[in-house]
């Protein structure tokens, strides 16, 4: 059944709130999924903080227009092929993508299309390689180890040198004077 034209407006009024309080936007290709997948989808990246709408070009194509989220390039959903979902980014837009990503490894008829990450487009591949970047956990305990290696090599070095005076004193103390 159609919708109403308020309930049309009421759709652009609540994509142009999501566009304006997401830190990114990711528009992917659902045509395929199933209803169920779709609601798992849903369940999935409200976990990372995120929503996923899903409506009808035209309307999303009105929602982007009152709002500029790009720098430089205009963002059109018409000329985006199959069912249009938007994920809006809340919190943190890597790990909002990352589940997102993690969706499209068990089901192939999910696809990325484009995204906006701090006003900049970015295609399919760069959405990709975003999305199989460590976490920010990660990425800092690498940190960690890093900055910690050359300290803890210096301690390496001094506690060798120790550890051979120690052995040379040991073995001299051990040994019995020749009688000679």
């Amino acid at each position: 059944m159609p919708k109403s034209r308020n309930q049309k407006q009421k759709t652009v009024v609540e994509l142009k709130e999501n566009l304006e309080k997401a830190k990114s936007i990711v528009f992917a290709d659902i045509q395929g999924l199933k209803a169920k997948d779709l609601v798992a989808l849903r369940r999935q990246v409200k976990k990372a903080q995120a929503n996923l709408k899903v409506a009808k070009k035209t309307l999303i194509d009105l929602a982007l227009k009152e709002t500029s989220r790009t720098k430089g390039k205009s963002l059109k959903a018409k000329e985006m092929s199959g069912e249009v979902a938007v994920l809006f980014a809340l919190e943190d837009p890597i790990k909002a993508l990352k589940s997102l990503y993690e969706f499209s490894k068990t089901h192939e008829n999910l696809k990325f299309i484009v995204g906006v990450f701090d006003g900049l487009l970015v295609e399919k591949d760069g959405l990709l390689s975003l999305a199989q970047l460590p976490s920010k956990e990660e990425l800092l305990a690498k940190l960690v180890g890093s900055l910690n290696s050359p300290v803890s090599g210096l301690l390496n070095v001094f506690q060798g040198n120790i550890k051979g005076l120690v052995f040379v004193l040991s073995s001299i103390a051990g040994k019995k004077p020749d009688k000679s």
